[in-house]
């Protein structure tokens, strides 16, 4: 009797998608100011091209199995109009959109949805407009973080922007997380360089800086633009750069003194000068002692200075003399070399940066963590135990430092919060090749074994994270199909935003009182707590600065 009340109800949800999808196309073709135009980037399951579609921009193998939910169509917008018919049918039509720009997202809320949805993906929404005269660019949200730096390579060697290591991230979504890189003690965020903004909110009007007002202008900085509308253009400040950078990698294994080097980088790294970045990268190696093969820890010291080498070797010798580094260790080059370096590119190889497929995809797992004192030796021992695990064979952990500028920043100054006091972010990845849920969830487990093994040593009060590094154990906002009370859904929201969390719920119930743009870690206004749950009144003022 169950079975078949399940069956009735599959069959019942697939036929309300399909009677759903139909209006939807045809609500499209109606409202678009060309209907051959909007045909031409519409793909269903019908199109041969869907799955290409489906699968480029999917960087996580564990959102692209055949259980996996998909949508029911793409949109790939043209023009800014395309996206704006797309926001206006949906909501018509009762389904959801998600909002896709290079399909980084931890946990895949870009592309996958448990409710009929479709997909508005950016990537020919990307061009990138340098101003070589106001050291400004226009940047489209589709546009890659590595199109970007080559764009700006194009017109000036000696100006550069404060984003991430991966070139393949879209600015959509990367900016509107924050967004750090190895610019970040120098120059803050990619969100603290944002001087304007175009975006098309839930009544479909296009809006920039001036026309949405400071408070939206605000949340999409830093809070995840795609909880309040689809982002369709940034404008950002280029920063200047040297005309000859540095970088190293120095790897030390624990029989190498790792451990001392490790606790010691903790107490100087966002302490340097600000030119100076150093991140470390654990992994597990395979070494050699008294001519035995042996499994080890690893620590790489992966370092950007913005001078040249005669510059950056007096510095470690007074503030990390310890690391012992020398001037064979360093290598000059532009800054747009640099960019190449630490993905692992060939620094001769600039175009490289405009490829926007991942060549060696994998599944994987990822959380993030803050810590404000320096982690023990005796525990950094206790963490190196984990990597000798089976599941840590693909297992990286990157400590990220902070200081400079980033310190220098209010909490408040942006829905980003991570500021002053915070020594470093620790960034955990743990990858795998094998398909199946069974070796899924052995993976994932030891990522939550050691996440947890962390607790004594990271953030409390909250236990800190980084939205951009999406993490859906920390909680969503569903619960059996409804959404969370304020009080559940603040103890994820305070983890990524903290007291910041506040305000954006208030910037959201003016803009998107419906909650029409959502995901499972989405800010949702206040109209949308359940009644059950208790609440009478608004969780606290309404009044927005």
């Amino acid at each position: 009797m169950v079975t078949l009340l399940f069956l009735l109800l599959l069959s019942f949800s697939r036929a309300f998608s399909a009677e759903n999808i139909d209006d939807f196309l045809e609500c499209l073709s109606l409202y678009s100011e060309d209907s051959a135009s909007i045909s031409k980037v519409i793909y269903t399951p019908l199109n041969s091209s869907y799955s290409c579609l489906l699968n480029f921009s999917a960087h996580n193998l564990r959102f692209s199995t055949p259980t996996t939910p998909k949508p029911l169509a793409f949109v790939a917008p043209l023009a800014v109009s395309q996206i704006q018919t797309t926001v206006i049918c949906a909501q018509k039509h009762g389904l959801q959109i998600r909002i896709r720009s290079g399909g980084h997202d931890y946990e895949g809320l870009s592309y996958v949805s448990d409710v009929p949805f479709v997909v508005v993906d950016l990537i020919n929404i990307r061009s990138v407009t340098i101003d070589e005269g106001t050291s400004t660019a226009w940047v489209q949200a589709g546009a890659t973080v590595g199109e970007l730096y080559y764009k700006i390579a194009e017109k000036n060697r000696t100006l550069g922007f404060p984003a991430g290591v991966c070139p393949t991230v879209g600015c959509g979504g990367h900016f509107s997380g924050g967004g750090h890189g190895v610019l970040l003690r120098k120059y803050g965020l990619a969100a603290d360089n944002i001087i304007d903004a175009q975006l098309i909110d839930v009544k479909g009007r296009f809006l920039d800086r001036n026309s949405m007002g400071e408070d939206l202008f605000w949340a999409i900085r830093g809070g995840g633009g795609a909880s309040f509308g689809v982002i369709v253009a940034w404008k950002v400040k280029l920063v200047q750069v040297p005309a000859i950078v540095t970088v190293f990698t120095v790897s030390r294994t624990l029989e190498q003194n790792a451990t001392k080097l490790v606790h010691k980088w903790q107490s100087v790294a966002d302490k340097l000068d600000d030119n100076l970045f150093i991140r470390v990268i654990l992994n597990r190696a395979n070494s050699e002692q008294d001519g035995k093969k042996i499994v080890t820890v690893q620590a790489s010291f992966n370092s950007l200075f913005l001078g040249i080498t005669s510059k950056l070797i007096p510095l470690m010798q007074q503030s990390f003399p310890d690391l012992n580094l020398t001037e064979q260790d360093c290598t000059e080059m532009s800054w747009i070399e640099s960019t190449l370096y630490f993905p692992g590119f060939p620094v001769e190889y600039p175009i490289a940066l405009l490829n926007r497929t991942d060549p060696d995809l994998r599944f994987f797992k990822a959380k993030s963590d803050y810590v404000k004192e320096p982690i023990p030796e005796s525990a950094l021992e206790g963490l190196w135990e984990r990597f000798y695990e089976q599941e840590a064979v693909g297992a990286v952990l990157i400590f990220h430092p902070y200081g400079g500028r980033m310190s220098e920043v209010s909490e408040s100054n942006l829905p980003f919060p991570h500021r002053a006091g915070n020594l470093y972010e620790i960034q955990h990845l743990v990858y795998w090749h094998e398909e199946g849920n069974e070796a899924s969830q052995k993976y994932i487990s030891w990522m939550r074994r050691v996440y947890g093994y962390l607790a004594p040593f990271v953030s409390k009060n909250p236990r800190a994270a980084y939205i951009n590094y999406r993490d859906l154990d920390i909680g969503t906002n569903k619960k059996g199909g409804k959404l969370t009370s304020y009080k559940e859904a603040r103890i994820w929201g305070v983890k990524y935003f903290k007291n910041n969390f506040d305000r954006l719920v208030q910037v959201k119930t003016r803009v998107d009182p419906a909650n029409f743009f959502q995901d499972e870690q989405s800010i949702p206004p206040i109209s949308a707590w359940n009644v059950e749950d208790g609440m009478s009144s608004n969780p606290f003022s309404l009044q927005v600065q």
